[in-house]
């Protein structure tokens, strides 16, 4: 590698440093990183804002501007109180049955919408019934936002990450439907029992408070009716847009930034009031991240990585699979899985072709779609989400750490990966 390669290394490895050890803010320690990356020549104005795999993936960053826009809309209509209720009154009060009807209801629509999208929509309702029946909120939000990556990984549209490889090796919904969604299934229920013992600190039951909360009645919650109406038209239409995106030739992007403006336009609302509910502080930890990772990209350290980790393995097809899962998992727990997809997806490319092609060997995307899916759920940059529910948190009062996060993220992440490589190992090698 060059001197300016090293020197990028070791400016991504300082700032996670800092993240990690919370020296510095987050957000301070990902802008400064990114100006120190473009000081020292590592990436350049042109590749950091306009490079479609070495710079600021501008679709991930519209598309979560424009659903904290109809997040901050949707909040004003008294629905998140609504839906907390009724979630408070089906578990009864009863904490590990809440944990499991708020980690099952968001793996099912992180599936169905994508994680960034699920996670804005349950966070605020999970911090509402939390506070209602007097639980700790972090655990509940740890678990959510884990479960979102994990029920993420079984669609086309789930996971940032599948979209890319979707994209890459021409995959079609119908193919992550057969592939994806049998083994997520299976790892939503482990997660679900491992939440028993990894949370059951936060099972406090308090009789009082679930008795007040079984009296209460949702409809008394809804505050703007009208509100709710549109803002459901626009959600429904988003969400129509998101399925049928390959078919209508939409980015994902275009189509919520253009339904958050469209709800914000017809919602009456003052603008400045709604705008101020974004969270400006996770966009702009993300764009330093971008920043950062291009210009590992850009310097050619991913990609060297990629082919190591390729070569490593000796044109053997199981032991190609098997270092995909395994290896996908820290580079996506280390710098975002969305960047590491978008910058290893051509070497998986080129591997799936010398091999055979998508006959022979596709079953190599599916083994890196689950390490980098999977590896999402280790550190809380490790996937879009992941920073995202970090960052409502922290708006609400409620800090988790860099470690707070990881002491369950690794193990979640160890337990479900090994449970993906036998599942590839079987279906693709044993069972054949």
């Amino acid at each position: 590698m060059s001197v300016t390669a090293w020197m990028a290394v070791a400016v991504f490895a300082a700032v996670y440093v800092l993240i990690a050890t919370e020296w510095v803010h987050r957000v301070a320690a990902a802008l400064g990183g990114a100006v120190v990356m473009l000081l020292i020549g590592a990436t350049d104005a042109e590749h950091a804002f306009f490079s479609e795999h070495a710079g600021i993936d501008w679709n991930v960053i519209f598309l979560l501007l424009g659903m904290m826009l109809i997040v901050a809309v949707l909040k004003r209509t008294g629905i998140f109180e609504f839906i907390a209720i009724w979630a408070a009154r089906r578990a009864r009060g009863r904490p590990y049955r809440l944990m499991v009807l708020l980690t099952v209801a968001t793996g099912f629509l992180s599936a169905w919408l994508d994680n960034v999208t699920t996670v804005l929509l349950i966070a605020p309702v999970t911090i509402l019934v939390c506070r209602r029946l007097g639980l700790p909120v972090v655990p509940y939000l740890i678990a959510e936002v884990m479960a979102c990556n994990i029920g993420g990984a079984a669609t086309l549209i789930g996971d940032p990450p599948n979209i890319m490889i979707g994209s890459r090796a021409d995959l079609s919904f119908n193919d992550f439907l057969i592939h994806m969604t049998p083994i997520v299934v299976v790892l939503m229920i482990v997660f679900v029992l491992m939440s028993r013992v990894m949370f059951r600190n936060a099972f406090r039951y308090d009789p009082e408070r679930a008795a007040s909360v079984m009296e209460l009645n949702p409809r008394e919650a809804i505050k703007d009716v009208r509100l709710l109406i549109v803002s459901g038209v626009v959600i429904s239409a988003v969400m129509a847009c998101f399925v049928l995106h390959t078919v209508l030739h939409l980015e994902p992007s275009v189509v919520a930034i253009s339904g958050g403006l469209l709800l914000l336009g017809v919602s009456r609302l003052a603008p400045g009031d709604v705008v101020k509910d974004v969270e400006w502080e996770t966009l702009a930890f993300f764009t330093g991240l971008f920043v950062m990772v291009g210009a590992m990209v850009q310097t050619g350290v991913i990609g060297d990585l990629g082919k190591a980790a390729a070569d490593a393995t000796g044109g053997n097809l199981q032991g190609t699979a098997m270092a995909l899962v395994f290896g996908s998992v820290v580079p996506s727990a280390v710098i975002d899985n969305i960047p590491f997809v978008a910058s290893v997806s051509p070497i998986v490319s080129e591997i799936v072709a010398s091999a055979g092609g998508p006959e022979e060997a596709g079953m190599l995307w599916w083994a890196f779609a689950l390490g980098a899916d999977l590896g999402g759920n280790a550190t809380i940059i490790a996937s879009s989400a992941n920073v995202v529910v970090i960052g409502i948190a922290e708006r609400e009062g409620h800090h988790i750490s860099f470690w707070q996060f990881s002491r369950y993220g690794l193990i979640v992440t160890a337990v479900t990966v090994t449970i993906a490589a036998a599942y590839v190992w079987l279906r693709y090698f044993a069972l054949v």
